[in-house]
């Protein structure tokens, strides 16, 4: 990154601040879509009800991802994440006050809208920073390791916390004490974003030319590539829905704590996180297209088997090589992005890339719930792998 975009004495520095912030506030997005679905279970609600509690979080973020990114174009960085951790904070702090369904609702659309507003103003800004493509490839995969930490850190904490905040204030593990613990400590979480994050310097506007002032980031979807690029991400993204989806419902099936559940949806996240930490010392190698196309065939792999592993540690397994799989693919997608798309419209193209993603996140929870209740969740698993082994031809056509 350039010594502009921060008062740090050093580029790394800079970068590395803004990836504590990012971990910090999804990370409590990540807890809260475990914490959530456990507690709906708990009370006795359907597969079906947990696919919408989950559809929630993404609901928002498909409205407010293009307004974001156009948000984020004109103000840069500070105030999108200034109300992406206000908002946090707030549904964090009414799943504490009400645990409770219908709050969690509430809680889910906040939460996913805060977090959708603010990575997008993140990645516009680290992306801007960077001088060329090699450096494209290296910022996105430091970045990447943010969410693939505060996927391990969010589950983790929370699970550990509903088990044993409640027999700590003298009630049973798992009952609705410790799911308040696991609560309170999503509102946390976005507050330390402010304080990783509240001293960066915002860079230059963007110098618009007559071509781009009136330029739309629907007309992004007129170019092959760019149609073909969202169409691959929206593959390898239900990958993850699926995955954050299924292993709960498995593991309440199978008898598996709190614990064991975040931990093995954890091991996912360490997995990703290690593989984009070995990215950027490679990156002049890497084509995005070669990668992106070798982790869908080894995802469609991974997921013919994951449902035919009964304990917790061949389903750890799973995740674990799941995560090297997909961990690789978002910078990958970002850089691509970042390359065929106009400056000025870098925080839109952003915005459309979350919004189509998103509107996944929303229809395929709910897709999933139905099947999982008619067919079984294991189907769910099958049926998502054998989609992103086809579309691996697809991928391939992202060769320049």
């Amino acid at each position: 990154m350039s010594r502009t975009d921060t008062n740090s004495t050093t580029p790394r520095g800079a970068l590395a601040r803004l990836i504590c912030g990012q971990i910090c506030l999804h990370g409590s997005m990540a807890g809260m879509r475990m914490a959530a679905p456990l507690l709906a279970l708990r009370d006795g609600y359907s597969a079906l009800s947990v696919g919408v509690l989950l559809a929630l979080f993404s609901l928002t973020q498909v409205f407010l991802a293009i307004p974001a990114g156009r948000y984020a174009d004109r103000h840069g960085l500070l105030k999108p994440m200034g109300l992406g951790v206000s908002s946090a904070m707030l549904g964090a702090g009414l799943a504490v006050l009400f645990p409770n369904f219908p709050m969690l609702c509430v809680s889910a659309l906040l939460m996913g809208g805060a977090t959708g507003v603010a990575i997008v103003a993140l990645q516009r800004h680290v992306g801007r920073a960077a001088q060329d493509a090699t450096e494209l490839k290296q910022v996105f995969s430091w970045l990447a390791i943010g969410p693939a930490v505060s996927n391990f850190l969010g589950p983790v904490a929370a699970g550990l916390l509903i088990d044993h905040a409640g027999v700590w204030l003298g009630g049973t593990a798992g009952d609705t004490n410790g799911f308040r613990a696991a609560f309170l400590f999503m509102v946390f979480m976005p507050l330390m974003t402010w304080f990783w994050v509240r001293h960066t310097q915002e860079l230059p506007p963007v110098v618009h030319s007559e071509q781009t002032r009136n330029a739309k980031v629907w007309h992004l979807l007129r170019e092959p590539q760019m149609r073909r690029l969202l169409l691959v991400n929206w593959l390898l993204s239900s990958c993850w829905d699926v995955h954050t989806f299924v292993v709960p419902m498995l593991g309440h099936e199978r008898g598996f704590s709190a614990s064991v559940i975040g931990t093995v949806l954890g091991s996912m996240a360490v997995a990703g996180a290690s593989v984009r930490v070995l990215m950027p010392l490679v990156a002049a190698h890497l084509r995005e297209w070669a990668v992106i196309t070798g982790a869908m065939v080894v995802t469609a792999v991974i997921f013919a088997i994951y449902p035919l592993m009964m304990s917790p540690w061949t389903m750890g397994l799973c995740s674990v090589l799941l995560g090297l799989s997909l961990g690789a693919v978002q910078p990958m997608i970002l850089s691509t992005l970042h390359q065929i798309t106009p400056h000025a419209l870098h925080g839109q193209a952003i915005g459309l890339r979350m919004m189509t993603i998103n509107l996944s996140s929303v229809l395929m929870p709910m897709l999933f719930g139905t099947a999982g209740l008619v067919l079984g969740v294991s189907v769910v698993f099958w049926t998502v792998g054998a989609m992103v082994g086809a579309g691996a031809r697809m991928a391939w056509k992202l060769r320049p």
